[in-house]
């Protein structure tokens, strides 16, 4: 999937800049839509890469790029879930909106990567396709863990009958410990902690997405 070799650490990187770039900007636009413009004050409502991308995030995305591990993010969009309409189901849909960006990409780039098979394109262009995909599969599934400040804890609180939301809302807080204790953690029993949680929507996606199971 990632590697050392100089076309595909390339290809990764444009795909994570991308990927995360149009998952920032779906969740400041549909904050817009729903009646927020705290992301548009604050010039998130763009697809300017730019106004997304975090330092020490896109290092993360570099390492993974050259050696196939690590962690990367870009900047949390700022909401107000007060002025959303809907509250909470509005917070679901704008939390939503960022990893269902992320599979319409992967679907978009996987069209010409599986049928333009008679094109004569350079090698670095399908690298690039398969790139833009699996990265895009991965930012959809891996932020649908429901940890804080992955996007999946609002989406799942957003579904449940507000009966849940006071249990879960302390999460809120203590989510980025919790998320760094998995990460330092690493593995248990010989699989990784986080893997496990993401991985079988991975599988699932990209079956649905490319035909076949992941290679």
């Amino acid at each position: 999937m990632f590697g050392r070799d100089p076309q595909v650490i390339l290809a990764t990187i444009i795909a994570f800049v991308v990927g995360i770039t149009v998952h920032e900007f779906c969740h400041a636009w549909s904050a817009l839509m729903l009646g927020d413009d705290t992301a548009q004050r604050q010039g998130r409502v763009t697809l300017n890469p730019l106004a997304h991308l975090d330092p020490i995030g896109t290092l993360g995305m570099l390492l993974i790029a050259v050696v196939g591990f690590g962690i990367g993010w870009g900047r949390p969009v700022p909401v107000n879930p007060a002025r959303l309409r809907g509250r909470q189901r509005g917070m679901a849909i704008t939390a939503l909106a960022g990893p269902l960006s992320n599979v319409v990409l992967a679907m978009a780039f996987a069209i010409p990567y599986r049928f333009g098979g008679g094109l004569a394109v350079p090698p670095f262009v399908d690298t690039l396709l398969l790139q833009l995909i699996l990265v895009n599969i991965l930012l959809a599934a891996f932020n649908l863990i429901p940890i804080p400040p992955l996007d999946g804890l609002k989406i799942l609180t957003g579904m449940l009958p507000n009966f849940w939301y006071p249990y879960l809302a302390p999460l809120e807080r203590y989510g980025v410990g919790i998320l760094l204790v998995l990460i330092l953690l690493g593995s248990w029993g010989g699989a990784s902690i986080l893997a496990e949680m993401y991985l079988p929507v991975f599988r699932l996606l990209f079956t649905l997405i490319m035909g076949q199971a992941p290679f």
